[in-house]
């Protein structure tokens, strides 16, 4: 755990080194957001060991010009989908030689069964839980297995980029309104508006209802970036009180402190893929169901 916090130190370490190097701040940010180049330092000089530069593919789309090249946040979610495309086809493999689960199969098999008996179950019925598990399922190995590339050296977290999250929630907003149209046909607009609501007041409140569903989608996105943002932060700032103060004597407490923020981010990522699947089950669910 603390090899993987070596580069991080040797990161802020060139960040303040006087005048004509960044600062720590700008040292903490670039490595959160996004980039055309993917870099790997040596933690103990200032040697670039592995530079990168992503390609550009320039596309007329409307007269304008759009690059769709690859960014570094693009480059380790494909990392991230390989990964786990690779731990399911191996899940797979195990489970065709027994009936009983074992290892990574019974790993994946026992989220698998939480996520159907504990969120989708929990949300809707039955037929409908089946129909949308395998979404749910998808976003939550995805948020995990994202984040958890994020972790190692040198990498960076696709789930920590606006346009990741905001296509998450996106696609569950999408579905909200399938759900909702399928089960309730156009009366599903009707159902906006809890029953009971005087008429007076229902202009008003169906536009609050439906103003609702568009802030239910920005709540997920930002929740999920804010959080898986937010750790890497703070663990690189925590690391940059060593430089910012000026001596060797703080990393006595703040390396310490910086692995068990590194440790907890585990605990994280587990909680924020929970949230994001069960708020994704909850909004569908309701959308089907007006009751």
């Amino acid at each position: 755990m603390i090899a993987a916090l070596v580069p991080l130190v040797s990161a802020l370490a060139l960040g303040a080194e006087g005048a004509g190097q960044p600062s720590v701040s700008d040292v903490v940010f670039e490595h959160v957001t996004d980039s055309r180049v993917i870099e790997i330092q040596s933690p103990f000089s200032k040697d670039v060991l592995l530079e990168w530069h992503l390609p550009s593919w320039p596309v007329q789309i409307a007269g304008h010009t759009v690059d769709l090249g690859p960014t570094k946040h693009v480059v380790f979610m494909w990392l991230s989908g390989l990964v786990l495309i690779l731990f399911a086809w191996l899940a797979m493999r195990a489970r065709g030689k027994s009936l009983v689960p074992k290892g990574i199969a019974n790993v994946i098999e026992m989220v698998v069964l939480f996520v159907r008996d504990e969120i989708a179950l929990k949300t809707m019925d039955e037929h409908t839980a089946e129909a949308y598990m395998p979404y749910l399922l998808t976003a939550f190995f995805f948020i995990v297995f994202s984040a958890g590339v994020g972790l190692f050296p040198w990498t960076a977290t696709s789930v920590g980029n606006l346009a990741v999250t905001g296509t998450l929630a996106l696609l569950t907003f999408v579905l909200m309104q399938f759900a909702g149209l399928s089960h309730q046909g156009l009366g599903y607009f009707v159902h906006l508006v809890p029953s009971g609501v005087p008429i007076l007041l229902w202009p008003l409140m169906f536009v609050i209802e439906l103003l609702g569903m568009f802030t239910k989608t920005f709540a997920l996105c930002i929740r999920l970036f804010a959080n898986m943002i937010a750790g890497h932060i703070v663990i690189f700032f925590v690391l940059g009180l060593i430089f910012l103060i000026g001596s060797p004597l703080v990393a006595v407490a703040s390396v310490p402190f910086a692995v068990g923020l590194y440790l907890l981010e585990i605990i994280i990522i587990l909680i924020q893929a929970y949230i994001f699947t069960m708020l994704s089950a909850l909004f569908i669910g309701m959308s089907a169901h007006a009751h």
